[in-house]
């Protein structure tokens, strides 16, 4: 069946090479963020063109099948599932977007050669997320569709290489073989045409998504995003043990301080033991998936925990909406975003500008050449 286009006047430059590897007419990827990508937000990103992709991290399997359900009762065009390759069950949930027809599988972490070679034998898309070059060598040589790279403004996880410096790197180590999505820094067509510029085959955006009235976040926590300037966001690894970009809050400020490490240990088991009963995992399956994790990441026994305990941390404020006592993942994009747009509208809005901007550097070059 033949998918009516939703952008008739797309600028020719911006069918990609993404757009064909994942279907989608705009090469606009929605990131797999804990708690907020939901079947809503997946569904309503596709169904504007773009590239929607569940968080499957914080659900259990019941969760992730019902998600996906949902999604395809909304729409019939292409999704993803964003996957932890270190996951106890991570074959089920590999069976499960498989037998259901799941166009992309993202890892927030590289996934074994076995795994990408089970999904691409299934007509699955394979796209990790690197944030360094060497990380794109080694997946490249492992057979994976695409790479998603991330520069250190974007939010959640992330290095300390910008945007700017790393992206040239990793399209350069590329040399065109698969597509490069450009993440980091992302939120309107201008951006989108300086990822092509550099060489990129789309962009990703997180923060940008999560602020939009498609977006299940409390709209308290949303405007209280939306209050926070381009340096109210800081690198830690308080809150996990390894680098994450949040909002600055008092108790983010307290970790940072020290005045908050003392309970910051015991905190964090309480809140992995509920995060793991959540869940549904036994012990056993705990003690499996946290070495798995403490191997992948090179964390030590007390960073794991703390890992664990970020989950909930997350569910305070982007789910429960406490602004006070969550954690709010964000890129450095918060401070020039100020409005919550729907998927659809933003979407257009990035197209329109892009096209924009390219007819506008054509027409520039062509008066260049004109000039006596």
């Amino acid at each position: 069946m033949t998918v009516p286009s939703r952008h008739p006047n797309l600028h020719p430059r911006l069918h990609t090479s993404l757009c064909d590897l994942v279907g989608v007419e705009v090469p606009v990827v929605q990131t797999g963020m804990g708690w907020v990508a939901g079947a809503r937000l997946v569904s309503a990103t596709a169904e504007a063109g773009a590239l929607g992709i569940l968080a499957s991290a914080t659900m259990d399997l019941d969760e992730l099948t019902t998600a996906i359900a949902a999604v395809k009762s909304r729409t019939t065009r292409p999704f993803g599932v964003n996957l932890r390759a270190d996951s106890s069950d991570i074959d089920a949930r590999l069976d499960l977007i498989i037998n259901e027809g799941v166009r992309v599988a993202s890892f927030a972490q590289a996934p074994k050669p076995q795994l990408i070679s089970r999904l691409k034998d299934a007509g699955v898309v394979v796209i990790p997320s690197v944030g360094a070059r060497r990380h794109a060598e080694k997946v490249l040589d492992w057979g994976v569709d695409a790479v998603l790279v991330q520069g250190g403004e974007g939010g959640g996880h992330t290095g300390s290489v910008p945007t700017t410096v790393l992206l040239p790197q990793v399209v350069d180590v590329v040399d065109g073989r698969v597509p490069v999505i450009a993440a980091g820094g992302f939120f309107d067509g201008r951006g989108l045409v300086a990822a092509l510029a550099w060489g990129a085959d789309g962009i990703a955006m997180g923060t940008r998504f999560l602020l939009t009235s498609d977006s299940t976040v409390p709209d308290a926590v949303k405007h209280f995003y939306l209050d926070r300037s381009v340096t109210e966001t800081v690198v830690t690894t308080q809150v996990d043990g390894v680098p994450h970009r949040v909002l600055r809050t008092d108790l983010v400020n307290s970790l940072e301080s020290g005045r908050g490490r003392i309970l910051a240990l015991p905190r964090a088991v309480v809140n992995a033991l509920r995060f793991r009963s959540m869940t549904g995992l036994s012990f056993r399956q705990m003690l499996r998936e946290g070495r798995a994790m403490r191997a992948s990441m090179e964390l030590t026994w007390t960073q794991m925990l703390m890992a664990a305990n970020t989950p909930m941390l997350l569910k305070a404020s982007l789910v429960d909406g406490n602004t006070a006592s969550g954690v709010m993942a964000s890129g450095q994009v918060v401070g020039v975003i100020t409005d919550l747009p729907s998927c659809g509208e933003l979407v257009e809005r990035i197209v329109n500008e892009a096209g924009d901007v390219l007819d506008s550097l054509g027409a520039n070059r062509s008066a260049a050449k004109d000039t006596p």
